[in-house]
């Protein structure tokens, strides 16, 4: 007999010697009187064997028969080998038809000796940002290269993005070979052209979202910014906010993201049996809407914050952009390619004048001249120009730089004073060219000695 049944046994002989009512026994035993009257008719018929509970000893009506149990083991070591537990439930319930919990699962296979295929390790302290309170203030955007198709093809890149109010897998995800520059284009185009446009963009500082070297050019160092990536100028184009992460950890839900799909998709991906990029690209369309279905909430306010589209060119936002200078023949020469542009209004000639040329993400070009499309040329295949050979300065050509800038500062604030007409003025002239600014540091000639009378 258990300490329970001792209790129990303890009060009901109490009760039989009128030591206790039977209201204090019950109390005691934390029933109802009705109950332990019950229990005490029980022990005067059968004693101690009373106590037990009627059911103890048989099998449970909704016990799982052998030939279920036999199924789903089956099953998690098969077609569904290296689901986890609740992936794995919900197959069973919704594809399979079986009327199983998870609890029931995770022991089944424990029993099996069948244990989880992820490893996991304690986490270190970290503080918790709390989500923005509606959707479209902020998106959290990466790329997770990993062997999502487990051998069976090539090594992929999964690029997408996060709302970080919702936790929504946001539209735009696709396979990609490497990291790229395209990649994150046409995420940021698929999201503006199916939500609107995102407040900020939280990232990481990939090469392709910001600029990680320390070389500036003369140009660079008189404006006073480096050039910006191609995503970079994308997002000036339509005023998203770059925020860059310091740490994996400080955009933890697009991390986490990545976790659940290498488990989930990995294994709708092994369940259809990918082993190309363009397979794994449906599989992860038609997973999209599920994934959501399941882990997306409800934002703290609302009313969205996507930004609507109001005479935005997305098509060319979201592309490769360049400069040129159109040559003689009126034509722009830009990778090894030349566009040729036709000729203007009245027969109007562009030549020297500075273009900006864009490749369009289905390899298409366009060319531009004053915010005005003046050609256009077939596709070719997509990729970057580049990278712009930065050539590290030496210290004479920084101090030079540095001496150019203070002199121009020094003639922006100072006021122009009036031109004396018997003194030479004092201020110095501005310069015209690169030329003039680097001649006018050079030695002065030795003045010539005075002959005598």
């Amino acid at each position: 007999m258990s300490k329970r049944d001792w209790d129990r046994l303890d009060v009901i002989k109490r009760v039989e010697r009128d030591e206790m009512s039977v209201a204090q026994g019950a109390q005691r035993l934390g029933v109802t009187p009705r109950w332990l009257l019950e229990l005490r008719k029980a022990v005067g018929r059968q004693g101690k064997a009373g106590l037990k509970h009627g059911n103890k000893g048989r099998e449970p009506a909704n016990r799982l028969g052998q030939e279920e149990r036999e199924r789903i083991l089956k099953l998690a070591l098969g077609k569904y080998a290296g689901f986890n537990k609740q992936h794995l439930t919900e197959k069973l319930v919704e594809v399979e038809g079986l009327r199983v919990s998870r609890p029931t699962v995770r022991r089944l296979l424990r029993e099996a000796g069948i244990g989880t295929g992820r490893k996991r390790r304690t986490s270190k302290h970290r503080k918790r940002r709390d989500r923005k309170a509606q959707a479209g203030l902020m998106i959290q955007w990466d790329g997770s290269r990993h062997d999502w198709l487990e051998g069976r093809g090539p090594i992929l890149c999964l690029m997408g993005a996060i709302d970080d109010a919702t936790g929504e897998l946001l539209p735009g995800a696709h396979f990609v070979e490497q990291e790229c520059t395209a990649g994150y284009l046409r995420v940021l185009r698929e999201i503006v052209l199916e939500k609107g446009i995102p407040l900020s963009a939280y990232g990481d500082r990939h090469s392709a979202l910001k600029r990680n070297d320390d070389h500036w050019t003369l140009e660079e160092e008189l404006r006073g910014e480096q050039d910006l990536t191609q995503v970079g100028y994308a997002l000036r184009a339509l005023c998203i906010e770059r925020i860059d992460a310091l740490s994996p950890q400080a955009k933890g839900r697009v991390e986490r993201l990545w976790k659940t799909l290498q488990d989930r998709l990995v294994s709708e991906l092994r369940l259809a049996k990918a082993s190309t990029r363009e397979e794994a690209d449906r599989v992860l369309t038609a997973y999209l809407l599920e994934h959501n279905r399941r882990f997306a909430i409800e934002a703290q306010d609302a009313s969205p914050a996507w930004r609507p589209l109001r005479g935005v060119d997305v098509e060319r936002a979201c592309s490769f952009r360049y400069e040129a200078v159109v040559g003689n023949d009126n034509a722009v020469r830009i990778a090894g390619r030349v566009i040729d542009i036709p000729p203007g209004p009245g027969r109007k000639s562009y030549a020297k004048a500075r273009a900006e040329v864009r490749q369009l993400l289905d390899g298409s070009w366009r060319v531009y001249v004053k915010d005005e499309q003046v050609a256009t040329a077939a596709a070719s295949p997509l990729q970057e120009v580049g990278p712009i050979k930065r050539h590290k300065r030496s210290a004479s050509d920084k101090a030079f730089g540095r001496a150019v800038r203070q002199v121009e500062v020094a003639e922006n604030v100072a006021q122009k004073p009036a031109r004396p007409t018997t003194k030479r003025s004092s201020v110095p002239r501005p310069f015209n060219s690169y030329s003039q600014r680097r001649s006018s540091w050079s030695e002065p000639e030795p003045r010539r000695a005075e002959s005598g009378p």
